[in-house]
């Protein structure tokens, strides 16, 4: 058989103009956009629905549940078997946990930490990621490799000496104690370290043609190319401050004071019995700014995890 015959017998069928179209570089798809799907398609969509819907359900039903419990009288909170609603709704929980506790000062106070954390943070991950990342100085790959091995230790083996420290400062009971010991991690370094090596050198060359040296290049080239790297990083930041229990019970002496909302929520833990029903209220309220931080950064978020290497590229 002759290779034209060859060529004749394998030629793949072309597929006709109502179902052919060209496809993003010069390809063919099998369907025209706005045909109807298969019903293969079709079932395949109703099936990842059904997985999303189900998966959602499920990470959602403690919060429900919660916030349903903090609806009820105290006593009908643990009642076998549990009930979703309670003999009566009691919206005044939600107020009664600001008279129980000094649960103002508590938020207060974790803004407060929280915000100037993520301030601290960012000055510092965008600064040394800059080095890291952009800057070309002997044993530079050496000391990142160091400084990232840290993230190996967790914090519970940091906490003593970290506290030994706060003691040679001075620092032990005030709000120093809570916003610098976990302001120089490499996560954030690492983070904006990845982002950095995405920009292309050519920006930095033509800055120095211009004149820039690297401080002027960094904050009015590199870093104004930063910002959804910068919002995952801030907002990773202020979820850490924002939950962080042991470093605050450890440091914190007058917590009425200089406590925060993990600490306050403890509080609702007495000698005498857990009011479950405040408990619960409390942590509804302690979950909205965070919510609201989330779905308000939610585009830079995919678009920073996407371009900073944390999304396995």
């Amino acid at each position: 058989m002759s290779t034209e015959t060859l060529r004749q017998t394998h030629r793949p069928t072309p597929l006709s103009p109502a179902t052919a179209v060209e496809g993003p570089r010069g390809g063919r798809r099998g369907r025209r956009r706005g045909q109807p799907a298969s019903r293969g398609e079709r079932v395949g969509l109703v099936a990842a629905y059904i997985a999303v819907i189900f998966a959602a359900v499920i990470f959602a039903a403690p919060l429900i549940y919660a916030f349903f419990s903090a609806l009820k009288p105290s006593n009908e909170v643990l009642l076998a078997p549990p009930t979703l609603i309670g003999s009566e709704v009691r919206w005044q929980n939600f107020l009664e946990v600001f008279s129980f506790a000094p649960f103002t000062t508590y938020i207060a106070n974790s803004f407060f930490v929280s915000i100037a954390g993520v301030l601290v943070v960012l000055v510092v991950s965008a600064t040394a990621g800059y080095a890291f990342g952009r800057l070309r100085w002997p044993g530079r790959d050496i000391v990142f490799v160091l400084f990232l091995g840290t993230l190996m230790v967790p914090q519970e083996v940091l906490v003593i000496p970290m506290f030994v420290v706060m003691q040679w400062f001075g620092w032990v009971d005030t709000y120093q104690s809570l916003i610098f010991p976990w302001a120089f991690t490499a996560f954030g370094t690492f983070l904006m370290r990845q982002f950095f090596r995405g920009i292309p050198f050519e920006l930095e060359e033509a800055a120095r043609m211009d004149g820039a040296g690297p401080v002027r290049t960094f904050l009015q080239v590199i870093l104004p190319l930063a910002g959804s790297a910068l919002a995952v990083l801030a907002v990773f930041t202020f979820l850490n401050y924002w939950n962080s229990y042991l470093w605050p019970l450890v440091t914190v002496n007058d917590y009425n004071a200089l406590g925060t909302l993990p600490i306050g929520l403890a509080s609702f833990a007495t000698q005498t019995g857990t009011r479950w029903d405040l408990q619960m209220a409390a942590t509804i309220i302690s979950m909205i700014p965070t919510t609201i931080l989330v779905i308000a950064l939610q585009k830079h978020l995919v678009k920073g995890i996407a371009t900073s290497g944390l999304g396995g590229r």
